[in-house]
């Protein structure tokens, strides 16, 4: 992508994070219609829950259709202008008592926003329990992020399951978040990326045996049905990763790192969805669309800098999102994709940038603009009914890049039938290197 953030992607490697001592990403009701199409929010009503199948050992349930869903998705009309879709997620999403997991809930219902959480199987494990866990190239137990007490497990059982019936995403981050040495993320085989994912799935599933916990719900899914996208540890490892993703059913990635603000296309069948540059205030380079990135260019990696920064710095990251999506919502209207963890780092400005980002957009929605904040996996439910034709022109706009005449010109049927090819293409854009303690 040219220049993006001098200081590598998404950087923070194992061996860095251990010595900062990062915690890496740690950090329900029922629903009646309303109309609006993708990422309309359906509003809550006091309509019964639903009955809920065990699943397995009843770590988890089959409840039924997700509530808090928006209409069925349908293609464009020649000639309409395509919604602009935000994407708001979450790498680990573990509880640890700082609040932040249901601090992001509460601003999505009052936003009317989904939200992917790209749930670490980890989290789900007790310590005692965590020779049960087996990263390919790594030691029994051995993860470069810290297992959660038996209390943050318990929270983060609670705000997921939340979070699902508020009609959010349960996607993953796997497991251990290997980043370097032998055992990487990058280095793994299509074939440990499948041991890596049967394991996070069961350590989902499997929660209440691997506990002993036979008081606390259910999570309210079929995970094997809800899993149908990621994001690994540092970016790192997709082209691996993709066969498995493939394989398993899996309708989209998000991986990659340094892509531009484009619409996307499919690698191996399945949609790449990556972490986006963005014009970063006062520099000529852009930064990655996620907090750790934004932290690596303030900060060098430091989580706790001098206070006397972070007023700038807060001000600096938010309105790096908000030029993102400026941008793609003034011109292309190409999906903006943002990641996030629950940490606090530098006093917490980081999550304080993405609150007043979500503030900003919720605004343009307010004002009647079609801007859609939703999850990853409603956005590909939406996109997968477009005709081909529309799709082809859709990702023929450059960033930045204004349709030619306007969107009713742009998009207009000149043809009388589509073009009979899909966008099945990988975009083959990378930007450089980096690991971090994010994505």
């Amino acid at each position: 992508m040219g220049n993006i953030s001098r200081r590598g992607m998404i950087g923070l490697g194992a061996g860095a994070a251990a010595a900062m001592g990062l915690t890496a990403c740690g950090g329900g009701d029922d629903a009646t219609g309303q109309a609006g199409g993708a990422g309309a929010r359906k509003k809550k009503s006091g309509t019964p829950k639903p009955s809920a199948r065990p699943i397995g050992d009843g770590s988890t349930a089959d409840t039924g259709p997700q509530p808090n869903q928006p209409d069925k998705p349908v293609p464009l009309e020649p000639g309409q202008t395509p919604p602009q879709f935000v994407i708001f997620s979450w790498d680990g999403a573990g509880e640890v008592g700082n609040g932040l997991f249901p601090r992001f809930l509460k601003l999505a219902e009052e936003h009317e926003a989904h939200m992917t959480f790209f749930l670490s199987g980890l989290y789900l494990l007790p310590e005692s329990k965590k020779r049960m866990y087996h990263g390919p190239n790594n030691a029994p137990g051995a993860s470069d992020i810290g297992y959660l007490t038996d209390e943050h497990i318990k929270m983060t059982l609670k705000y997921i399951r939340q979070a699902w019936l508020e009609g959010h995403e349960i996607g993953t981050h796997f497991n251990g978040h290997f980043c370097s040495g032998h055992g990487t993320v990058a280095n793994w085989t299509a074939k440990q990326w499948h041991s890596e994912i049967a394991q996070a799935k069961s350590f989902v599933k499997e929660w209440r045996t691997n506990t002993g916990w036979t008081d606390l719900p259910s999570l309210p899914f079929d995970y094997d049905k809800e899993l149908v996208g990621g994001r690994t540890p540092c970016l790192l490892g997709q082209d691996n990763l993709l066969p498995t993703a493939r394989e398993l059913g899996w309708r989209y990635d998000a991986s990659s790192p340094g892509g531009r603000q484009r619409w996307p296309q499919q690698k191996n069948r399945v949609w790449d969805l990556p972490l986006q540059g963005v014009p970063f205030p006062g520099h000529t380079f852009e930064v990655l669309s996620m907090d750790y990135n934004m932290l690596a260019n303030q900060s060098v990696n430091s989580t706790k800098a001098p206070p006397s920064n972070y007023p700038g710095w807060r001000k600096q990251a938010a309105n790096a999102y908000i030029n993102g999506f400026k941008r793609a919502y003034e011109s292309n209207r190409a999906p903006f994709f943002i990641g996030n963890h629950f940490e606090e780092w530098n006093g917490g400005i980081y999550m304080d940038a993405v609150e007043q980002a979500l503030k900003h957009i919720a605004r343009e929605k307010e004002k009647g603009g079609d801007v859609r904040m939703v999850s990853f996996r409603q956005f590909v439910d939406w996109i997968d009914v477009q005709p081909p034709e529309i799709l082809e022109k859709l990702q023929s706009l450059e960033v930045g890049q204004k349709p030619a005449g306007g969107w009713k010109t742009f998009l207009k049927d000149d043809t009388g039938k589509g073009s009979g090819k899909g966008s099945g293409k990988g975009t083959g854009t990378g930007t450089g290197k980096g690991s971090e303690d994010a994505a």
